[in-house]
């Protein structure tokens, strides 16, 4: 009796287990989202700004126009066939803003099938609206998309259009057991939730969290859950996510400056974060770009003070490998540049603060930035001796 109830629960715990494997790699779906305001209440939306032309387009059948002049665009997306949508701005009035827009919403080339939008506001210098629906022919049948736009015209050198995606999918889903809230941004906005690439302003964009968090990763072959590495497949309209435990990846080391407290870099892997180990640390192999590095020190008051780099350019460009460490030259020394500049009514300084790739360096106290610094000017006879105080600004 006791052998064969040992054998029943062998058998039980075994389909449990297989159970729970099969369930943590079928598609779990999301829900899609649209908003006037998606870039505020999403975050983390990036921009696309097709080239403008006056030039009408050959082969593609227009409406009916109010004003002399229009202005044509190509929105870019792997979603058509061919690659992208026409767009038209046209406008009401012979003078003010372009408040009229018209895009090849169901794909087939053509704008005179098409009703008109209206912008939503208009300033000076701008025209809004959204957020602007299409739609795709998908494997199972339409998909429905949104876009909202800005056009900006201050003169005829300076008119750029703005295209920011205007939805999104979320929704909950199940990790190891554990309800998650899933997130997916098209953070390029051309159509697409699937995008990877060594570049951040080309990759989309993926939260696997709480709902409300902010964590942001980029949308890879990789993403780190709870201290777990997993293997994401997202489907190209954002409809659904499925994530497979990641087995036999291959890692590699990194050597940094051992005043670096913490390290990002991304790629078509995803995003990794570290917090290095006496400057070491290990990322699965394949080339990255830095995101961001950061130092963290405390002064003898107790003051805690935090510098980080960051808006990194190809310099940064590096790779991990499985067979030697890769080495980084980032951080400290960092470049201090001081600019004066004369006018009529006194003078002007700026300080800027560089690191040695070119990137951003910004410098916290205690969290907040810290005073601006003074200038103590004094003539070498002692005459003329005092001190200024900048402001930021």
């Amino acid at each position: 009796m006791r052998n064969k109830t040992y054998m029943w629960l062998t058998v039980g715990i075994s389909l449990l287990i297989f159970t729970s494997t099969a369930v943590a790699q079928e598609e779990q779906w999301l829900q899609y989202h649209s908003e006037r305001e998606a870039q505020r209440i999403v975050g983390d939306m990036g921009t696309s700004n097709p080239t403008l032309t006056s030039e009408k387009p050959q082969g593609v059948e227009l409406p009916q126009f109010k004003s002399q002049q229009q202005f044509f665009a190509k929105w870019s997306t792997l979603m058509v066939e061919s690659g992208y949508l026409w767009i038209s701005l046209d406008r009401t009035q012979k003078q003010g803003q372009w408040d009229r827009l018209f895009i090849d919403s169901n794909g087939n080339g053509h704008l005179n099938d098409e009703t008109a939008i209206t912008a939503y506001r208009t300033d000076r210098y701008s025209a809004y609206f959204g957020p602007v629906k299409v739609v795709f022919e998908g494997e199972d049948g339409p998909l429905t998309y949104h876009l909202n736009f800005r056009f900006y015209n201050y003169n005829e050198q300076n008119r750029r259009l703005y295209v920011y995606s205007g939805g999104w999918y979320e929704g909950t889903i199940t990790i190891a057991g554990a309800k998650k809230h899933c997130v997916l941004i098209d953070q390029n906005a051309n159509g697409t939730f699937d995008d990877k690439s060594l570049e951040a302003h080309k990759c989309d964009r993926i939260r696997i969290g709480k709902k409300g968090d902010r964590d942001t990763r980029y949308v890879g072959n990789f993403i780190e859950v709870d201290g777990v590495l997993y293997q994401p497949e997202i489907a190209r309209d954002g409809a659904y996510i499925k994530l497979t435990k990641a087995e036999d990846v291959k890692f590699g080391n990194l050597r940094l400056p051992e005043t670096i407290t913490e390290f990002s870099a991304g790629g078509e892997n995803g995003l990794f974060t570290l917090k290095p180990e006496k400057g070491t640390g290990s990322m699965p192999v394949g080339r990255y770009r830095v995101n961001y590095w950061a130092i963290e020190r405390e002064d003898e008051r107790g003051k805690k003070w935090k510098m980080r780099g960051s808006m990194f350019s190809q310099k940064s460009d590096f790779e991990i490998v499985g067979d030697k460490e890769t080495e980084l030259s980032i951080g400290e020394p960092i470049i201090s540049t001081l600019q004066a500049r004369k006018s009529s009514s006194g003078c002007s300084f700026s300080q800027n603060l560089q690191g040695q790739l070119g990137e951003r360096i910004a410098l916290t106290s205690n969290g907040a930035r810290p005073p601006a610094p003074k200038l103590h000017i004094k003539s070498k006879d002692g005459t003329y001796d005092r001190l200024f105080s900048f402001e930021y600004g």
